[in-house]
């Protein structure tokens, strides 16, 4: 697909918490970031209309393994992997109000095997997870979070959001737009090539095509008005367990406020 809308444009390759804090940090102008990391700079940041990593029920890469029952976690340690702040926090949100247990929680590599050496239960995100959600060990429960999430609030869930810089967005409204309009035409691309994208995936995985494309078809990538009120219920239940100070109004580039 030949396209040309972003040839000005700079790429940076990082990890989505060091993303926020870059594009905090002004060195940054759009980046996709953990959607609690919004909420936390929500003063000097908008939102992209349009595209965010979400589910509606199952996501398959949001994964807590645990020794016991989620609600029997109380006394417990869990050990929280420490390549998603959304993940962790939406964690915290469904042991303590869906399952009603406030375990000690520890941030650890992730790594399966080692986190359970510790705790009685892990919560992994991207790779990891896919690998256990679809080779779960045995002896272990499995709770996929987007799924837990939909099943307790009838709502989706939003895990990251793509974000300008307030001051950028305001200057610099037509580079804004340019972006939208590129990352839109990637993901109608994306949409129409599952097959072809599923089928690559599987070289580097020993699993079959068809379950990347079933972890494909789960990510929403949506973020429509049904969405975004998935996100403020989620900024709503951070904020009632202390991981938020305030629930912030979102606020889209393009739209009026």
């Amino acid at each position: 697909m030949k396209n040309d809308a972003l040839l000005d444009v700079d790429l940076v390759k990082a990890d989505p918490a060091d993303l926020a804090v870059t594009l905090v940090d002004g060195d940054l102008d759009i980046a996709p970031i953990p959607s609690v990391e919004y909420a936390r700079h929500a003063d000097e940041l908008v939102l992209l209309p349009d595209i965010a990593i979400s589910s509606f029920g199952e996501v398959q890469s949001i994964l807590l393994l645990s020794k016991v029952p989620a609600d029997k976690l109380g006394d417990g340690l869990v050990a929280l992997t420490n390549a998603s702040r959304t993940s962790q926090v939406l964690a915290r949100i469904l042991l303590q109000k869906r399952w009603g247990v406030t375990p000690t929680y520890a941030e650890m590599p992730s790594d399966l095997a080692s986190m359970l050496r510790e705790a009685d239960a892990a919560l992994l995100i991207g790779d990891d997870a896919l690998r256990a959600y679809w080779d779960t060990p045995a002896h272990l429960m499995s709770y996929d979070l987007g799924r837990e999430w939909t099943d307790w609030t009838g709502l989706p869930m939003v895990y990251a959001v793509w974000a300008v810089r307030r001051e950028f967005a305001e200057k610099e409204p037509t580079a804004t737009q340019a972006v939208v309009d590129a990352l839109g035409q990637s993901l109608t691309y994306c949409r129409a090539h599952l097959d072809d994208i599923s089928e690559y995936a599987s070289r580097w995985e020993p699993f079959p095509a068809e379950r990347f494309r079933s972890y494909f078809d789960a990510l929403q990538f949506r973020f429509e008005p049904q969405y975004r009120e998935g996100l403020t219920r989620y900024f709503e239940e951070a904020r009632s367990i202390g991981q938020l100070d305030a629930v912030p109004r979102l606020d889209i580039f393009g739209e009026a406020s």
